[in-house]
């Protein structure tokens, strides 16, 4: 069984047609690209996977549970998280706070480890512990988000424009 299986995905946003019955699965351990022009569907359809948009038709099926309804909040906790594109940190809260936004479903001794994990990936986040969100470079915001992401140990990581502001070394 695929850990992540969307069948006839269809969302629209009031008459437009964004995604027409769209079908692909993930199962655990692999990496899905989703590839497309601009105006593709592929920020709907995670969007939609992450309960953001509600789907017109189809589902969303996440390790056996349909989860096509859910609210974004329930899918974090059953083990999906975010990344999008354009950052959307949390501008007025610190690096530290918006780590702590991302780690709210897990105990505090797993968002000490996190955080560390975190700081190794993007040492920068580190000394910039204390500084507000908005005050970051668009490539630190990008950091930050894709840290803020991987502090709910999630089970189903996805990265919307990920490398969006990156170094090229750090991309790397």
């Amino acid at each position: 069984m695929a850990m992540l299986e969307v069948r006839n995905l269809h969302v629209s946003y009031g008459a437009i047609k964004a995604l027409q019955g769209i079908n692909f699965e993930v199962n655990e351990g692999e990496i899905v690209t989703l590839i497309g022009s601009n105006g593709a569907g592929k920020s709907t359809t995670m969007n939609t996977i992450a309960g953001l948009l509600k789907s017109k038709a189809g589902e969303i099926i996440f390790n056996g549970s349909d989860i096509t309804h859910e609210d974004s909040s329930v899918i974090v906790k059953k083990g999906i998280t975010l990344s999008p594109e354009g950052r959307q940190i949390f501008p007025l809260l610190t690096v530290r706070e918006n780590l702590n936004m991302g780690a709210y479903t897990v105990s505090k001794e797993r968002l000490a480890i996190n955080m560390e994990q975190a700081f190794v990936l993007f040492p920068v986040l580190k000394e910039r512990l204390n500084q507000l969100g908005g005050t970051l470079s668009g490539g630190e915001q990008q950091m930050l988000s894709v840290a803020r992401a991987l502090m709910s140990d999630a089970k189903l990581l996805m990265l919307d424009e990920p490398s969006l502001g990156l170094a090229p070394l750090l991309v790397q």
